[in-house]
């Protein structure tokens, strides 16, 4: 597998390019999106198994999110099988996929529990206890990152590839690696779209009025639901288009 090596500008472009994707199809961009995430909340609240059994669903979905999103770029005819396309084909490295990413989220959570005791923040943070948060917050950070960065476009090289779980983590880890400076960018830009622009929006309201300060905080809250997240999801899509783009795709 060739990845591309984008300039950091595509970062905020897949963002852009999220976005018109909703707008061309925003009842099923949504459908697929909301489909997505009450499946992550129905499967973790299972008692006991949920968590564990979480992490060796998200490749599938993430795939038929992806396909979904194909779907709409190609302006595809949309039926029940389209959001199946290249599962059940490479089911076996989807499932060993699966169980990597249980693996690793383990790995996380016990990193998590060795930074120490959790901080109550319900009475506030001292300045000490705010800049241990920060620290412990950052390591998570830290320890995540390659991990997000193996799976990122690992789950669409394996459904629409065949390429094995292995390889299509570590083709996703060098792909990562080699547009940080995109990556970089899509994560300010997501940063200042999801919460500096709403926040600054939020405090000039709550300087005029309180009235109109509730109005903007529920207008913006379905902004995000409703918009930002399927652009979100259409953005993961996109990223992979342009990395790989003309090597993954199967003729349809």
């Amino acid at each position: 597998m060739d990845a591309r090596r984008l300039p950091a500008r595509h970062g905020a472009l897949w963002l852009l390019a999220g976005f018109a994707l909703f707008r061309r199809h925003p009842p099923l961009a949504t459908a697929i999106t909301f489909g997505y995430l009450l499946t992550v909340i129905v499967v973790n609240l299972i008692p006991k198994i949920g968590p564990f059994l979480l992490p060796l669903l998200l490749p599938t979905l993430t795939v038929m999110l992806a396909n979904g999103c194909r779907a709409i770029d190609r302006r595809l005819p949309f039926a029940s099988e389209t959001l199946m396309k290249g599962i059940s084909e490479h089911r076996a490295g989807l499932a060993r996929l699966g169980g990597l990413h249980l693996v690793g989220s383990s790995l996380l959570v016990l990193g998590g529990f060795a930074l120490g005791d959790p901080i109550n923040i319900s009475d506030g943070l001292d300045p000490q206890e705010a800049m241990a948060l920060a620290t412990d917050l950052a390591v998570i950070l830290l320890l995540a990152s390659p991990m997000l960065a193996a799976f990122w476009f690992a789950p669409l090289l394996t459904a629409w590839d065949g390429v094995g779980a292995v390889k299509s983590l570590f083709f996703s880890f060098v792909a990562s690696v080699r547009n940080w400076r995109a990556f970089m960018m899509y994560g300010l830009a997501l940063v200042l779209v999801g919460a500096i622009v709403p926040g600054m929006i939020l405090i000039t309201a709550g300087l005029i009025s309180p009235v109109l300060l509730n109005i903007f905080s529920v207008a913006l809250r379905m902004l995000l639901i409703f918009v930002l997240a399927p652009t979100m999801v259409a953005s993961v899509y996109l990223s992979y288009r342009d990395v790989f783009r003309g090597q993954a795709e199967p003729d349809e």
